[in-house]
């Protein structure tokens, strides 16, 4: 837990100050402007670009619960996060579900969901009520590209959650992922 605790707080301190983000748009999306305030919404993306850095490379526990045993890691992330929590299932667009982790946020749990592409990029779905929880809960959809040093993240907050994607992937590809996602979730409602 140290070391992890020191690779992250290293990755952090490597990757701070690079976030910029810009309004992204995406074609089955509607973008409007945040109702939250910059700094909820940068720190919301810097957390999800670190998250992913610090987890994606690894090989042997990318994640805690594996996807073999997704019901579980429903059950559990569920149980922390107070509200239901389902990955959304991207096989479709070529990302097979790896699994997920809990991780701890600037005032409570996090989820985490890492998927792989067949050539064995990841991409990572990070998932908050943080930013509602300091006041922004955000009825409409509002869709950002952020890029956190070699980190591409794709975020919005949706009701009382933030979601982001993570990955070194193009901002199209993101966005492309992120339409679906949003799909997925909005159908789920």
């Amino acid at each position: 837990l140290i070391a992890v605790a020191l690779v992250g707080g290293a990755v952090g301190w490597g990757l701070r100050g690079r976030l910029g983000p810009e309004v992204a748009t995406a074609s089955a999306m509607r973008a409007q402007t945040l109702a939250t305030a910059p700094t909820q919404s940068s720190t919301f993306a810097q957390r999800a670009a670190i998250a992913h850095a610090v987890y994606s490379p690894e090989v042997r526990r990318p994640v805690e619960v594996s996807a073999e045993h997704e019901d579980q890691l429903v059950a559990w992330l569920s149980k922390r996060m107070g509200a239901p929590m389902k990955p959304p299932h991207l096989q479709a667009l070529g990302y097979a579900l790896e699994g997920g982790r809990l991780l701890p946020g600037g005032q409570g749990p996090v989820a985490q969901f890492m998927y792989r592409d067949p050539a064995g990029a990841r991409l990572t779905l990070y998932v908050s009520n943080e930013v509602a929880a300091a006041g922004a809960r955000n009825p409409d959809t509002a869709f950002r590209f952020a890029r956190e040093g070699s980190v591409n993240v794709f975020y919005w907050v949706e009701g009382s959650f933030g979601y982001a994607l993570s990955s070194a992937a193009s901002r199209d590809e993101l966005a492309r992922v992120s339409a679906e996602v949003y799909r997925q979730l909005a159908a789920g409602r």
